[in-house]
């Protein structure tokens, strides 16, 4: 794993109880993976299920999490991003308060001060939500 619950706190901007990434288990140039170990205690968690909010957040925390993982690696700070449009969200299934989430973030386009990406939620291998996002970078 490239960064575990200790790491995350250092790369993305959100702070407890709004983080919704866990672990990053793999980053490239077009795709990065994290993790997410839900539990009832999680503000998105509702009668037995993470909710919608909490799965948009997620993929969006994603992004942050390949930004901040990247700027470390690279010695920089990270990019702030500012979430500017949420389409295309398909919700198959809401994920159990204590099914292990995991994240695939594949970036469609980047534009200059823009972010295009699509999130695929998966809780073993079973695809739970997917959706796109464009965000816009500082």
């Amino acid at each position: 794993m490239l960064a575990d619950s200790k790491d995350i706190i250092n790369l993305i901007p959100q702070k407890h109880p709004m983080i919704m990434v866990d672990g990053l288990i793999s980053n490239d140039e077009t795709l990065t993976v994290s993790k997410l170990s839900l539990n009832k205690n999680n503000i998105f968690c509702n009668e037995g299920y993470f909710q919608v909010p909490g799965l948009i957040e997620n993929i969006a925390q994603t992004a942050a999490l390949r930004s901040g993982y990247e700027a470390r690696e690279n010695n920089k700070e990270p990019t702030i991003g500012f979430l500017g449009s949420v389409k295309n969200v398909i919700i198959h299934k809401l994920p159990n308060d204590n099914d292990i989430l995991q994240t695939k973030l594949k970036i469609l386009n980047r534009l200059t001060n823009v972010l295009i990406v699509k999130g695929e939620l998966f809780v073993d291998n079973i695809l739970m939500a997917e959706g796109e996002m464009n965000i816009f970078l500082q």
